[in-house]
């Protein structure tokens, strides 16, 4: 099974903070593996991730303090795909069939601030999502999608202690610690097992 890791480069701590998290959650989200943070630990984030994972179950590969260009020498060393998401590639639509068909893992890159030659240079695939300004945290939804071609949208995570249930109006959410504990309870009163 083909494994995607996301690599944030370029995350300025008292400027991208929610950026990056967003980024990281649409990670977890969208189907993604692993989240792989450059130069810098940011416990805030790694907070954040761990705290949805325990309400909505799953768990993502973190990594933070990385150096991003020696990361993305060893993955392509490792016999892994470097997919650099950016508005001046290749349109997904002409590549997002040979990069699924390829069955490699792959690294998916999303940047911060200006992005250096390294990554356009090493990067198997300069990827655009379009050809004009938008987020990352749009690009690496849109990327995951059109990968998983919209299975990822019916995602459970083992462990979750919520569940939503789909509703035409309103919040409907499950809370299965409660269910789980309620079936405990009865049970120690029966004596079942």
């Amino acid at each position: 099974m083909t494994k995607i890791y996301v690599l944030r480069y370029g995350h300025r701590p008292e400027r991208d903070k929610r950026i990056t998290s967003h980024v990281a959650l649409v990670a977890r989200a969208f189907g993604a593996h692993g989240f792989i943070l450059e130069d810098i630990v940011d416990e805030k984030i790694l907070e954040t991730i761990r705290k949805v994972e325990e309400r909505w179950g799953g768990r993502l590969y973190v990594e933070m303090g990385v150096d991003s260009r020696k990361y993305v020498l060893d993955w392509k060393k490792k016999g892994g795909i470097v997919v650099h998401l950016t508005m001046y590639g290749l349109h997904i639509d002409d590549v997002i069939d040979e990069i699924r068909n390829l069955g490699k893992d792959i690294l998916v890159v999303v940047g911060a601030e200006k992005v250096p030659p390294f990554f356009y240079e090493h990067a198997d695939y300069n990827v655009a999502i379009g050809h004009q300004p938008h987020s990352e945290v749009a690009a690496l939804a849109i990327f995951l999608d059109r990968y998983y071609q919209g299975k990822e949208l019916h995602l459970s995570f083992p462990n979750a202690k919520l569940i939503i249930v789909p509703s035409p109006k309103g919040k409907k959410v499950i809370t299965v610690a409660k269910k789980e504990e309620k079936r405990k309870e009865n049970r120690e009163k029966t004596g079942a097992k």
